[in-house]
């Protein structure tokens, strides 16, 4: 019974530590997560595909979150007053249905990018183009898969130029001058 009890010292003295305490555990290292979705010059490019249901023009869930991201990034960029959703697909199949599928996959984006993403109506477009526009061969799974796809082109956006002067001394940028225009594609 001795044992499982408290230990009490006879001449109730502290104990006296030497050293330092150990250091505390290493924070974990936040990484984040590559960016999917980029806007370049003229397109709002993703580096993943957006899925569809086979042969349909419905959105898996699977793309909801690669959505949301392009919704953000679109939003993010006050700069960016019209885009273009256009939907391509593979020379495999029948050349009426492949554009027929591709028109309305690129509208079922672009719905969605409205009701979920809050994206302005007027600001978005859609378009088909089937098998029209093709990036890659036909002759091989992987190029078939390349082909289909669907595209976030920069139709119209306000471009700002800025005239600088920079102080030799401190490196620092003053703006003298600065004209915002609209340009269109």
């Amino acid at each position: 019974m001795v044992a499982c009890g408290p230990t009490v010292f006879e001449d109730k003295t502290a104990l006296t530590v030497i050293g330092d305490p150990p250091p505390p555990p290493p924070k974990p290292e936040v990484v984040e997560a590559p960016k999917r979705v980029k806007v370049t010059d003229n397109a709002v490019e993703i580096d993943e595909k957006i899925e569809f249901e086979q042969d349909k023009a419905v959105i898996r869930e699977v793309s909801f979150s690669l959505l949301k991201e392009v919704a953000d990034e679109i939003l993010a960029n006050p700069h960016i007053q019209k885009i273009s959703i256009e939907g391509h697909a593979s020379s495999e199949g029948d050349t009426d249905h492949n554009l027929d599928l591709s028109k309305r996959r690129a509208k079922a984006v672009m719905e969605h990018l409205i009701k979920v993403g809050n994206i302005p109506e007027g600001m978005l477009t859609s378009k088909g183009w089937g098998e029209t526009k093709p990036i890659a061969s036909n002759d091989t799974e992987e190029g078939r898969e390349d082909n289909r796809r669907v595209e976030f082109i920069i139709t119209d956006q306000d471009v700002t130029q800025k005239k600088v002067e920079v102080d030799p001394e401190t490196g620092e940028e003053t703006v003298i001058e600065e004209k915002t225009t609209s340009v269109e594609k």
